[in-house]
């Protein structure tokens, strides 16, 4: 009898960690990452890691064959991290090849005013829409072996070719432009240069920049790693956390 408790007790816990593992599976295919682990704990401040990966989803959901970041996930996650007192700063991970342009504008207009040290890292690509959301942290790095390709605001389907249609794109643009000139160090006229170039890409306009590039056009901060990244991060923890000490000193 004493046999049979146990084994059914065996089973019970099997059972009980089969369930958690399907649930971290679960969010994993849904997020990108594991909600319950996307947060590391460390002396040093406690990060949170966000994915940018495949296309940015917008409005329109996109096949299921395609990997995807919907921006209804990244808003939520990047609201609860500014509310949360445990989170000290965040790492952005991009490997995008763009996507929906207000998606990923209201992505980047939240990281850049989240009000906590965060720091990006292009790996692979971060091309179209990635560019913003890479320039919208406090510090940017870009694997030299990574991509960026810049060009001129696209729409798909039916396209009216009238003067409104033209002025509403050219708005557009204007958007991305001077938040990236407000959030790097290139200048807009020089960043619509690259958007403009018609000698990079064989049938299309725009510039493909190379990390170490895009770290020259001072798009990029710097050419750097994962370690390169996490030790940016690691040191504006510090200095948030010093001035916080410093201005609660002055107050008592």
């Amino acid at each position: 009898m004493e046999n049979l408790l146990n084994l059914v007790n065996e089973n019970e816990e099997e059972t009980k960690d089969s369930e958690e593992q399907n649930t971290s599976n679960d969010d994993l295919e849904k997020y990108g990452q594991a909600t319950e682990q996307n947060t590391v704990k460390n002396p040093r401040g406690n990060i949170q890691f966000l994915t940018i990966i495949g296309q940015v989803e917008g409005h329109q959901v996109l096949p299921t064959q395609n990997k995807s970041t919907k921006y209804e996930h990244v808003i939520p996650q990047l609201v609860v991290a500014a509310e949360n007192a445990e989170v000290d700063g965040i790492l952005v991970i991009l490997n995008t090849v763009g996507g929906d342009v207000e998606a990923g504008l209201a992505i980047s207009e939240l990281i850049a005013g989240l009000g906590k040290p965060t720091v990006s890292l292009v790996l692979g690509g971060g091309h179209s829409i990635g560019v913003p959301l890479a320039v919208s942290s406090d510090y940017s790095f870009i694997a030299p072996s990574a991509t960026m390709t810049i060009h001129p605001v696209r729409m798909t389907g039916t396209v009216l070719g009238a003067p409104q249609t033209y002025d509403y794109l050219k708005k557009m643009q204007d958007r991305i432009c001077n938040f990236i000139e407000s959030n790097s160090k290139i200048t807009k006229e020089r960043f619509t240069e690259l958007m403009m170039d018609t000698g990079k890409l064989a049938l299309d306009v725009g510039t493909i920049l190379t990390g170490k590039e895009a770290v020259e056009e001072n798009l990029i901060d710097e050419t750097g790693s994962l370690y390169d990244a996490l030790e940016k991060l690691y040191e504006f923890i510090k200095e948030a956390r010093e001035k916080k000490e410093k201005t609660e000193n002055q107050q008592k």
